[in-house]
């Protein structure tokens, strides 16, 4: 059944479903028919006996038959019983008469003689209350089996006929039906190779096809949306990896160039160490954000100690543009439901966007707020321009601010943040109402 395919398995089923239908209906039509035709026989016979007991006549005690038109017809099988005398016989065979001589006691009764295709009926004849004779009424029942078969042959033709209409017409309308799903199915397995723009585009689905569109649209909307976010996730790893790798190559060029001090050595070598040591923070910090995407067991840490480390990691900027750095750190403990790398890592680029716009002073601010910490990042810069709240946090996009003073930067830092925060159900977003620039950053509470 798997090797017919879905069209397969449903043109099998429109066929079995048709032809018990049809079993049923032949079936019930052909008893239906039987029944009506044994009642018929059995109405004309007892009409026949009837009438040929309406036709005897009793003079002088005796039982005599009246002419009429019965006496004559070719195909009148009557008898007529009296006293042991027949008064009247068709001819038939010595197996009917015998038949019909058994008939003539008793009660009014049937008797089927199968090899003549005869059914007799008994009639008794009364004169005043008592039993003077009887009547033996016969029909062939040829005609009435020629119609059985006729009629059965005929139903049964006419079946395999309708059953082949309805297995063609049913393969036809699910080809029809069907051609268009695998269309679509190949086209989308197309698009998700080569194209994940495109979308059949069917609008509001209202019917079973259309449903399908708007399902498969949907499942390339999510490829392409991991596509997108893989590819963000690149130039994000890019951008992180990008700074101590170029110190690295700086500080080992810059000892290359000629024989220093064994004290200058080890300097050099202690500022590698110490890129080495970033680089596999932010390794850490990715491994982690990965394994809160994949649903593992999440850690916990002290809030002020995570606002802290983020603090150190870039305080060496802070005092570049000599910008000063203030924690408020909350009157009691509060813990986020996140690793204090992680958690430090999605702190870290809002902190380094502060100092670069900040004038002189950047300020962070810790509190907890429906469920969740918050850190709410402050600096005395010119702050986000209306109507950029959300476009900041995409890739290579820096804000009309950064653009006009030539900030520098690479634009990745809050997209970075964004995919951390949300990688562990937090929240994060600008406030551009703010006198200056104002990052709220929140955290479930751990």
């Amino acid at each position: 059944m798997r090797r017919l395919g879905i069209r397969g398995r449903l043109l099998l089923l429109v066929i079995a479903a048709v032809a018990t239908a049809l079993v049923v209906l032949v079936v019930g039509f052909n008893l239906i028919l039987d029944s009506t035709l044994d009642s018929s026989s059995r109405d004309l016979a007892r009409s026949r006996a009837g009438a040929e007991s309406s036709l005897v006549r009793t003079a002088g005690g005796s039982l005599r038959i009246s002419d009429g038109p019965d006496d004559t017809a070719s195909d009148a099988l009557i008898w007529v019983f009296a006293n042991g005398r027949t008064l009247e016989h068709p001819r038939v065979s010595t197996e009917v008469n015998v038949t019909a001589r058994t008939l003539e006691t008793g009660p009014s009764r049937f008797a089927d003689i199968a090899a003549a295709d005869i059914r007799l009926y008994s009639r008794p004849i009364l004169v005043g209350g008592h039993r003077a004779g009887t009547v033996v009424a016969g029909v062939s029942l040829a005609p009435y089996e020629e119609t059985r078969r006729v009629t059965l042959l005929a139903s049964l033709a006419l079946g395999v006929i309708v059953l082949i209409l309805v297995a063609l017409a049913a393969r036809w309308s699910l080809a029809s039906s069907l051609r268009p799903v695998r269309r679509m199915t190949r086209q989308a397995a197309a698009w998700s190779d080569r194209d994940l723009d495109h979308r059949f585009a069917l609008g509001e689905p209202h019917d079973e096809l259309t449903e399908l569109a708007a399902t498969l649209d949907g499942l390339l909307d999510r490829l392409a949306a991991s596509l997108r976010r893989e590819q963000r996730f690149s130039a994000e790893l890019s951008h992180e990896l990008r700074t101590p790798l170029a110190r690295v190559l700086a500080e080992t060029e810059l000892a290359l160039r000629r024989d220093r001090e064994p004290a200058d050595y080890r300097d050099v070598l202690e500022l590698i160490q110490g890129n080495a040591l970033q680089l596999t923070r932010t390794l850490d910090t990715l491994l982690a954000a990965a394994r809160h995407e994949t649903g593992s067991a999440r850690g916990t840490a002290d809030s002020a100690a995570v606002a802290e480390l983020a603090l150190e990691e870039i305080r060496h900027l802070a005092d570049e543009r000599h910008v000063e750095l203030d924690l408020a750190a909350p009157a009691q403990t509060l813990r986020v439901g996140v690793e204090a790398e992680l958690a430090a890592r999605i702190l870290q680029p809002v902190l380094e966007n502060a100092i670069r716009y900040g004038k002189s002073r950047v300020r962070v601010s810790i509190t907890r707020a429906r469920g969740a910490i918050r850190y709410t990042v402050d600096d005395d810069g010119p702050g986000v321009a209306a109507g950029e709240e959300e476009r900041i946090f995409e890739p290579g996009v820096r804000g009309r601010v950064g653009e006009a003073n030539g900030t520098a930067g690479s634009g990745l830092g809050l997209s970075l943040a964004r995919r951390l925060v949300e990688s562990v159900s937090g929240d994060i977003e600008a406030e551009p109402d703010a006198a200056g620039g104002r990052f709220v950053v929140e955290l479930p509470a751990g």
